[in-house]
């Protein structure tokens, strides 16, 4: 599991069918002093969250027990979003 920022939206006029009903953000891991480093990835997000918040991504086939669709074809997905975290 990862803590990440969210940095944008991701439009796919075309997606899989058991992406259906779900938007997918851009985000980029925090690293330990919490600013932003690292690569950009696209997640699923499961549970509506806006540009800029700090989220938890699960990645690998957890993500998609996260969606209860282990055929889904899902690398990464938002769990929670981060209210409080002390990098120290």
């Amino acid at each position: 599991m990862y803590i990440c920022k969210v940095q944008g939206k991701c439009v796919s006029t075309i997606k899989n069918k058991g992406l259906n009903g779900y938007s997918l953000v851009t985000v980029q891991k925090l690293n330990k002093s919490g600013n932003p480093s690292g690569e950009i990835i696209v997640t699923i997000d499961a549970i509506g969250c806006s540009v800029g918040e700090v989220v938890l991504v699960t990645t690998g086939a957890n993500a998609r027990f996260a969606l209860n669709d282990t055929n889904a074809p899902i690398d990464a997905v938002i769990v929670g979003i981060v209210d409080n975290v002390d990098f120290n």
